[in-house]
């Protein structure tokens, strides 16, 4: 048995020697020295482990499942957010940025094997439940999330419309797991809304980022306008921009968005990687933000997107693209930011289309704010720290840093993870008590509604901001 496995071993070593020669993993001369040598030792453990599998395993595994797994175990193990893309997953994402996709409508990612909630989307199953971020989904139906990928978790989590699923959930604060029944449902996510607020002051709200994101913008703010002037209003006074629980999403979008509020041609975000591909500066033009619009969109801006005073409300969901935008008009002194501290996802993913209809999402730069700040593993602090509630209350504060084998901040290297936050806001200047707050449950706030404290709180700013300028 040993001799079989043994020439096994080495033909599956030269087999994978010879594709890694073929695909020129060897061969490109601006790579490090290190890189330039193929591991032959490494490769001979992974083969004689692969012949072990197919000679010994108590099953017979078709070689194709073997490979993919060990293809996704690589990309599992790199970061939370790069992984291996099957064909129906590839084909998922392809269609979710498109706006609509069946399912639950809920952003997640992967912390000790579980799936947490990174931010439930507006107006979905998840939101209308009252899952929030941080919470932790233990099992689907009967299945464990233990010991599945991602990629699985969420293929689970979708399905036919109007059919059932219940998740099985663990909650800080809470003494034990709860269930939660769901029905799904085709969801297609209106990214922007929008409402004349009292006083003539503009409310806009990207949930987010996907292709019509910053036409759709544009279009809010038109509508914003005509609102105003059907009241009798002397012109918007003023916009809050909402970014609260936006998981992200499309970087042009991103780059359209805040090219609505900035001059033309500002910089808005810059990655940098290893390659050269990977070290890029996106504008305010439209070759950065009009993918796929043969119109510049931004022609039809109405002129009070770039003068009038904006306040951008984040929270720990504002990740990724809703990070770049509320960076962006921070550096360029363009708003003031108010809420908690975001998410702190400040890498690229790139999506590699293999030859089998699927892909391979892979890290490959970190993004930067206009004056070269790194958002990984830290993410944009407020100008002023608004809490949730007056009582100085906030949900469960889920941020990248808290995730298994997140990539690190390149530019605080010396330093921890996550920046100390100013203390919170209150009425009575004193902390709230988020021990005694996180026993009690509490009903899920609906932005924009007469509770939602920071939306008051930024309106306040913008009235005020009205009476200095007199």
């Amino acid at each position: 048995m040993s001799s079989k496995l043994q020439q096994t071993g080495l033909v599956v070593s030269g087999l994978i020697a010879g594709v890694i020669v073929s695909l020129n993993f060897s061969a490109s001369a601006n790579k490090d020295a290190a890189t330039s040598v193929l591991p032959i030792e490494e490769l001979r453990s992974f083969a004689d482990v692969y012949s072990a599998i197919k000679q010994g395993y108590v099953e017979p595994v078709p070689d194709k499942v073997l490979i993919t797994h060990a293809i996704s175990g690589m990309l599992a193990n790199l970061d939370p957010h790069s992984a291996y893309l099957d064909a129906d997953s590839f084909k998922d994402l392809q269609v979710s940025t498109q706006g609509e996709f069946g399912g639950l409508g809920i952003e997640v990612g992967m912390e000790d094997g579980f799936v947490k909630v990174v931010a439930p989307i507006d107006d979905t199953p998840a939101q209308r439940a009252g899952l929030k971020p941080g919470d932790l989904i233990i099992k689907l139906d009967d299945t464990p999330v233990k010991g599945l990928t991602l990629n699985d978790a969420v293929k689970k989590m979708r399905g036919k419309p109007k059919t059932e699923i219940r998740l099985t959930v663990v909650r800080k604060g809470e003494p034990k797991p709860f269930e939660v029944a769901l029905i799904r449902e085709k969801i297609k996510v209106q990214s922007v809304k929008s409402k004349l607020l009292e006083g003539g002051y503009g409310y806009l709200r990207v949930s987010q980022f996907q292709e019509e994101t910053a036409p759709d913008v544009v279009k809010h703010l038109e509508r914003l306008l005509k609102a105003d002037k059907d009241a009798k209003g002397d012109g918007i006074k003023g916009l809050v921009l909402d970014l609260r629980n936006d998981p992200g999403g499309l970087l042009n979008g991103a780059v359209g968005v805040a090219a609505a509020f900035l001059p033309p041609k500002t910089l808005v975000t810059s990655t940098d990687g290893r390659t050269e591909d990977a070290k890029r500066r996106y504008t305010a033009s439209p070759e950065d933000y009009q993918r796929g619009h043969k119109d510049d969109f931004i022609r039809n801006l109405p002129a009070f997107a770039r003068t009038t005073p904006i306040v951008v409300l984040v929270n720990a969901g504002s990740a990724s693209a809703s990070e770049i935008v509320a960076g962006a008009l921070q550096d360029h002194k363009r708003a003031v930011v108010m809420g908690t501290q975001t998410f702190g996802k400040g890498s690229v993913q790139t999506v590699l289309p293999l030859s089998n209809n699927s892909a391979i999402k892979l890290t490959t730069a970190r993004y930067y704010t206009p004056s070269g700040r790194s958002i990984q593993a830290k993410g944009i602090t407020p100008d002023i720290i608004v809490e949730e509630t007056a009582s100085g209350e906030s949900r469960e504060r889920v941020r990248e840093a808290d995730l298994e084998r997140h990539l690190g901040n390149d530019k605080d290297k010396d330093k921890a993870a996550e920046p100390a936050a100013p203390k919170p806001q209150t009425k009575n200047g004193k902390k709230g008590k988020a021990d005694e707050a996180d026993e009690a449950p509490r009903v899920p706030l609906e932005f924009a509604s007469k509770n939602d404290y920071q939306l008051t709180q930024a309106t306040n700013l913008l009235k005020a901001w009205q009476i200095i300028k007199r």
